[in-house]
């Protein structure tokens, strides 16, 4: 069980990965605890301390409930990488005009981090919403960019529509870094303007030196994913996975080419997916080629795709996982998606056994088109009917 801070002892605590921080129970603005934790606001997604307009922010405080499915932000455990969304999010206003300077500061941080200006960018802390009440998480500590994107991919502004006015929006990316827990002494340091005291975590330091980043990398302890894991829990995305099931549901078949696009969305290194001539009873077999390498030295890899169309309770069994991999022929690797589940035992054999299958279940299908802003089932509909009908 993760660390729990009670509100009375907010002032006083460190910071500590995954740790939750007790919100108040009178029920006002005044229960937030980040204003008790930190010294900054009590309301918002970009709280700080400092001035943005004279860039000289001390710390910075991004907060997220993770859970706005039109502003899709994303914390990776695997990777260390946290996607952001700018505060930019209605029609009327330019891209940096926003009452918090969100935006503003996410333009000047980058910059200065691109132009290895790295002293200026203050202490990145992030938080999420916790379970219950005000109750907010800790998640790191973190710098702009990622190991995986160019300086021209970790800042991006991008467009959207809203009742009939066009907008934009910056997409951030960045690293947490490997750094376990943030002590009171050290934001103490920083509130005094010694952001490179001696109580500064070695991480840190090093990126600000060097630019070096060491991300926080959690490996998932759980091979195999359960049935509740594999399924989506938001009336929100239960309204994607079930628009997707009933748009097929007629002719299950038909869900294997809304397979093979998806598989192209989720990863850009899918070069090509095709489905094979129909068998007897109306199926096709679905094969494809990922790429590996740069454009100008690369591989191509065959995969195998087999792709279920089922209500979301109804899990895949052992008979419908066998023959994906029985198709599986040496340095190949399969995929198997379905609209639910795949129950216990059959998962259990595919990580045992070592098989090279990639499950894509139900709440990863709806991971990959919110990724691709088809994030409620009104815009998930659309792209049905624009691609398959």
């Amino acid at each position: 069980m993760s660390k729990q801070v009670r509100f009375s002892e907010l002032a006083s605590a460190p910071l500590v990965i995954d740790a939750t921080y007790e919100g108040g129970t009178i029920g006002n603005t005044g229960d937030d605890p980040l204003g008790k934790l930190l010294r900054v606001g009590n309301q918002g997604g970009f709280r700080y301390l400092g001035s943005p307009a004279s860039r000289s922010l001390k710390y910075l405080v991004l907060y997220s409930n993770l859970a706005d499915p039109d502003w899709p932000d994303l914390l990776d455990e695997v990777t260390g990488e946290f996607h952001y969304y700018g505060d930019n999010k209605k029609p009327g206003h330019d891209l940096h005009d926003t009452q918090r300077q969100g935006n503003v500061i996410l333009r000047d941080m980058f910059m200065d981090a691109h132009e290895g200006h790295r002293s200026r960018v203050p202490p990145i802390f992030i938080f999420s919403k916790g379970s219950k009440g005000r109750d907010v998480v800790f998640r790191g500590l973190a710098v702009p960019g990622a190991v995986s994107l160019n300086p021209n991919e970790d800042l991006i502004a991008i467009w959207k529509s809203k009742e009939g006015q066009r907008f934009q929006n910056y997409k951030a990316t960045f690293t947490i870094l490997d750094v376990a827990e943030i002590s009171r002494t050290w934001v103490n340091d920083i509130e005094n303007g010694q952001s490179m005291s001696v109580h500064a975590p070695a991480a840190y330091k090093r990126w600000i030196e060097t630019g070096k980043v060491i991300p926080l990398m959690a490996e998932p302890t759980i091979e195999y994913r359960n049935k509740e894991q594999q399924l989506p829990t938001s009336e929100n995305e239960l309204g994607i996975i079930n628009t997707i099931y009933k748009y097929f549901k007629p002719d299950p078949f038909r869900f294997e080419h809304c397979s093979a696009e998806l598989i192209r969305l989720m990863d850009h290194n899918v070069t090509s997916v095709e489905l094979t001539r129909p068998w007897v009873d109306g199926g096709r077999d679905v094969l494809g080629k990922y790429r590996i390498g740069s454009r100008g030295s690369n591989i191509e890899v065959d995969f195998a795709l087999e792709a279920k169309c089922y209500e979301l309770n109804s899990g895949l069994g052992v008979k419908s996982t066998s023959r994906l991999i029985s198709r599986i022929r040496h340095r190949q690797f399969g995929v198997f998606m379905t609209t639910s589940f795949v129950q216990t035992q059959a998962y259990k054999e595919i990580i045992e056994d070592r098989h090279p299958v990639i499950v894509m279940a139900a709440t990863d299908i709806v991971e990959v088109l919110k990724r691709h802003e088809h994030n409620n089932p009104e815009k998930v509909g659309a792209w049905l009917r624009a691609n398959f009908d």
